[in-house]
């Protein structure tokens, strides 16, 4: 007998927003109840001495230190601009500010 049922299965597909042919449905309902039998599986292991983790690896932070540094010249930054005053970037206006909120 399967863990899941084929309505549980068509409610799940209704919220992702899928629609399923009958084969479809039949598959998922295996799968998805072999997923949960696996999971039970692994409930079944003593995890009482085992700290818990973010990730099965110990992972360490690959960043450089944030320091402050020399600051990009104006002149650099607008070099390549499409469009620019010499002191700012000229963009397109996105919001409107008449009459809105």
């Amino acid at each position: 007998m399967s863990k899941i049922t084929r309505e549980q299965v068509e409610y799940v597909a209704g919220l992702a927003q899928l629609e399923l042919d009958d084969a479809a449905k039949a598959r998922l309902q295996q799968e998805m109840g072999e997923i949960l039998s696996y999971m039970d599986k692994l409930n079944e292991l003593d995890t009482s001495n085992v700290e818990p983790m973010m990730h099965a690896m110990e992972m360490t932070n690959v960043f450089r230190e944030d320091c402050a540094g020399e600051s990009l010249a104006r002149e650099a930054a607008l070099r390549d601009a499409p469009q620019q005053d010499g002191e700012y970037f000229i963009v397109p206006k996105i919001l409107d500010t008449e009459g809105g909120a």
